[in-house]
């Protein structure tokens, strides 16, 4: 087993100290719910968490539990379980944590005192290694596994500024036969989660979660936009990583969005004041790939060194460009919500989609160079 411990950063804003601290006490919630009796469902980053939002049954992002355990120096042991279980745990590793995290046997030195065994896995899949990821997962704990899979784009003259329409435009940049089919699939895993749970979805409460979840990744968009613009930098990937994905697994309540704006307002503060992130700043960094989180003081050496500042990482970035769908005009929200996670891994690393938005994401914040860490998710 690896000996290696990351350092923390020291990060400009104090927002990820308090949102941690506004998550542990959700997840102690959480735990309190699951043990009177009520359902768990264990949510992959790519499906929407808007569902289980709406009909108010409990949820875990898999992703954010695996960052949990990986900033807590757990990678090594929850993937060690998963190869003595002779499974490949490189494969979608910032998943597979969590999975790992199941044959945690001390409870007092789980994260959090561990994640409880779930009710439902539920999952938008978008290849083999994730569907059997889950599957084994659900084998193992006796969870519903509960998976859609992703269609693919067939277009060959994908919008080069897609991003530019996904907000407002999304019925005509997304293929028809896309959208039909992730929409049946959401209003089928709503019908079967009624059944299972004998809880009942509500139109108007759907419709305001979607309403607050874009009123939330407008702020973040605000951010991303300050930041870009700003120089020096105001804040780092240190500060803004863990500041805008705490609140994104929070999306759809009125926190999440209060959150999101906290952050900007307070990227805001630092750009009026002249305050930066790295006051020697001589270069501008792009992180492509998944934060790291057991090290994220890594992104801090590189400003102590060289004068370079991370000023771009995937989590604020999509979270402007790739969230917001707008359904007024008598738009179907549940249509809203399948544009929203149809084109995600598209958007990601898509060929056309992902090259043409890291291009512009990277001149816009007029960035020196780019660090890529491989795979997204």
């Amino acid at each position: 087993m690896s000996t290696f411990r990351g350092t923390p950063a020291r990060r400009s804003l104090d927002l990820a100290r308090r949102f941690g601290d506004h998550q542990r006490e959700w997840f102690a919630g959480v735990r309190r719910r699951v043990e009177a009796g009520e359902p768990l469902a264990v949510i992959n980053a790519t499906a929407p968490q808007e569902i289980f939002r709406t009909l108010d049954i409990p949820y875990v992002v898999a992703q954010w539990w695996s960052a949990l355990a990986a900033a807590k120096q757990k990678a090594p042991q929850y993937l060690g379980h998963l190869r003595e279980l002779g499974y490949e745990a490189e494969q979608e590793g910032y998943t597979a944590l969590g999975f790992g995290s199941f044959f945690e046997d001390d409870p007092d030195t789980a994260p959090w005192g561990g994640l409880p065994a779930p009710t439902f896995l539920h999952a938008v899949t978008h290849g083999d290694a994730m569907h059997k990821l889950f599957e084994a997962w659900a084998r193992h704990t006796g969870a519903e596994c509960l998976l859609i899979e992703q269609s693919n784009s067939w277009r060959g003259d994908v919008e080069p500024d897609w991003w530019a329409r996904s907000h407002d435009g999304w019925e005509e940049l997304i293929e028809t036969d896309r959208l039909d089919l992730m929409t049946d699939e959401l209003q089928a895993l709503v019908h079967h989660l009624e059944l299972r749970t004998g809880r009942r979805w509500s139109e108007t409460r759907f419709g305001e979660v979607m309403r607050l979840v874009n009123e939330q990744e407008e702020w973040y968009a605000r951010t991303r936009d300050l930041i870009a613009a700003a120089r020096p930098a105001p804040v780092s990937i240190a500060d803004t990583m863990p500041s805008t994905m705490i609140p994104q697994w929070h999306r759809g309540t009125e926190w999440g969005r209060d959150a999101a704006r906290l952050l900007h307002d307070g990227v805001a503060d630092r750009v009026a004041a002249g305050e930066a992130a790295c006051p020697d700043e001589r270069i501008r960094l792009m992180w492509i790939g998944v934060g790291l989180w057991f090290n994220m003081g890594f992104y801090e050496s590189f400003a102590e060194s060289h004068g370079a500042v991370f000023v771009w990482s995937m989590y604020l970035g999509l979270a402007a460009d790739g969230y917001i769908r707008y359904f007024d005009r008598g738009r179907d929200p549940m249509r809203a919500l399948a544009a929203r996670f149809v084109t995600m891994v598209d958007e990601l690393r898509g060929p056309t989609w992902s090259s043409q938005w890291h291009l512009k994401e990277a001149l816009g914040h007029s960035v020196d160079g780019v660090v890529s860490l491989g795979r997204l998710s």
